[in-house]
């Protein structure tokens, strides 16, 4: 069993050490997107780059509510796993398991139909469209592999195993790294295919990785693998994926609101020509690395605070906020200082040193950079009060950040500033949204939302659990129905069952 109690032990010193290997493997996830645009941008021009930068804005949208779908996955795991009720944890890995799987594929169905009308909604340049229609549409046909390797990564994050993950992490990016220039040039026997090479390394790369990861957890028999005798929990129970889908429903709109945010942030810069686009995309690419810390961090605050919240044990989800918040000062603004003091050093693994592009994106570097500190407090604040079930106010505070305050700023103020507008603006969102998510996190009602409903224990805490305990009691299990083994199945289901970018 690879699941880690994280309701006990120093505080600092677990959350550090369950989100080392998230960040691992969250770099290693960006190190693997970088290496491939370098071979793009270098090999394959500044066109080529801008259509994998507008592929993938659009592919992130397009997914955002499956991803959220995963996301109360994670914390519904973690809650029960507190509560100590492993039948419901193998509920809960059947009920979104299929229904995740349901959901990517009639995403993915959709996407490749209609991926050249979605480019053109984005305002993809003309010079670089037809490359992004060639490696979207590949991106589309791997695009369940790729997010139900994420969902059991997740899930598993959410057991309190972040070691596995990142070992398969490893091996997928590896595989994607060197699949790369030999699909894009050609070898032997093997064409060239151009872009559409670099979105094939990443079908392939995924699927093994998750093959292996697979036959992993069957040879180990880990606690969510789900054995023949449990496949009946693959059916799907309409109760409680109710509940997933309500609480995963606001979280996966959270990845909307960002993302379709970016998709007209896209069409801005899109305005100002190619170069500029690729300076932007570049530069993203390298804030992508400036959040890692973050994330890494508000995923191990969401997996910690979820187990907690499962058994009770409020005292150290106040510690765990407080930690959290110590820990992305320290990792994100030394990232920050380094990026700062080597810009262009950092820019120059993209693009040509001696070209247009390269100064703007050192700029637009310059400009945002720092303000990633600031949206790092946000992540981790957001990673308790939602693995509590409260996804309602970080939805609305995201709302509000990007297109009440971010957007209006930088369409108006291009009138006189021009692109620099676009720059500003992501400082002030994120400066924004910290204020409202410092406010609800001391004055809002996160404390008494809970993912599962009210009752007596499924299997009794510990005794160290019972003794530490500071708030209400264990979060309880939902009704017999959903968490006795024997229980009869609803009339309009077979059976009951059950179900993880921070």
């Amino acid at each position: 069993m690879a699941e880690q109690d994280l309701t006990r032990g120093p505080i600092g010193k677990t959350l550090f050490w369950f989100s080392l290997p998230v960040l691992g493997s969250n770099v290693l996830q960006s190190l693997n997107a970088s290496i491939n645009a370098m071979w793009i941008g270098h090999y394959l021009g500044e066109s080529a780059l801008t259509a994998a930068s507008n592929a993938n804005i659009l592919l992130f949208f397009l997914l955002g509510v499956v991803f959220g779908i995963s996301m109360a996955n994670t914390i519904l795991i973690g809650q029960s796993i507190g509560a100590k009720n492993h039948v419901l944890t193998q509920r809960i890995v059947g009920t979104s398991a299929t229904f995740f799987v349901l959901m990517s594929t009639a995403v993915a169905v959709f996407g490749y139909i209609f991926t050249p009308e979605l480019l053109r909604a984005l305002g993809t340049p003309s010079d670089a469209r037809e490359f992004a229609v060639a490696y979207l549409r590949i991106i589309f046909v791997a695009l369940p592999v790729m997010y139900f390797y994420n969902f059991v990564m997740m899930a598993l994050r959410g057991a309190g195993d972040a070691r596995t993950p990142f070992r398969f992490m490893l091996l997928s990016a590896g595989l994607d790294v060197a699949l790369n220039p030999l699909l894009i040039f050609g070898w032997g026997p093997i064409p060239p295919f151009g872009i559409a090479g670099s979105a094939g390394a990443t079908l392939i790369a995924q699927t093994v990785s998750l093959a292996a990861l697979m036959y992993t957890l069957y040879k180990r028999r880990d606690p969510l693998w789900l054995t023949r005798k449990d496949w009946k929990y693959l059916w799907i129970d309409m109760g409680l994926l109710r509940l997933i889908v309500v609480k995963g429903l606001p979280m996966g709109l959270q990845m909307v609101v960002i993302s379709s945010s970016a998709m007209v942030m896209m069409g801005f810069v899109n305005g100002y020509g190619s170069q500029t686009t690729a300076a932007y995309g570049v530069a993203s690419q390298l804030w992508t690395y400036v959040q890692m810390p973050a994330l890494a961090i508000g995923a191990g605050v969401s997996s910690m605070t979820a187990q907690n919240v499962g058994a009770g044990l409020w005292d150290r989800v106040t510690k765990i906020g407080r930690v959290g918040v110590g820990l992305n000062f320290a990792m994100t603004g030394t990232l920050v200082i380094a990026i700062l003091l080597f810009n262009r050093q950092f820019m120059n693994a993209f693009l040509p040193d001696d070209g247009y592009a390269i100064s703007v994106a050192q700029h637009i570097n310059a400009v945002v950079a720092w303000s990633f500190v600031l949206f790092g407090v946000t992540i981790v604040l957001f990673g308790v009060v939602r693995a509590t079930g409260a996804v309602t106010a970080p939805l609305v505070i995201l709302f509000v950040s990007q297109w009440v305050i971010r957007l209006p700023f930088a369409w108006q103020m291009q009138k006189t500033w021009g692109a620099e507008a676009i720059w500003w603006s992501f400082p002030l969102g994120f400066a924004v949204s910290l204020v409202m998510a410092l406010t609800y996190y001391k004055w809002g009602n996160w404390r008494g939302v809970r993912m599962l409903p009210k009752g007596p224990p499924a299997v009794a805490q510990s005794k160290d659990a019972a003794g530490a305990a500071a708030g209400p009691a264990a979060v309880p299990v939902p009704p017999t129905a959903l968490t006795s083994p024997t229980a009869a199945p609803s009339p309009t289901t077979p059976d009951a069952q059950n179900d993880p970018r921070a």
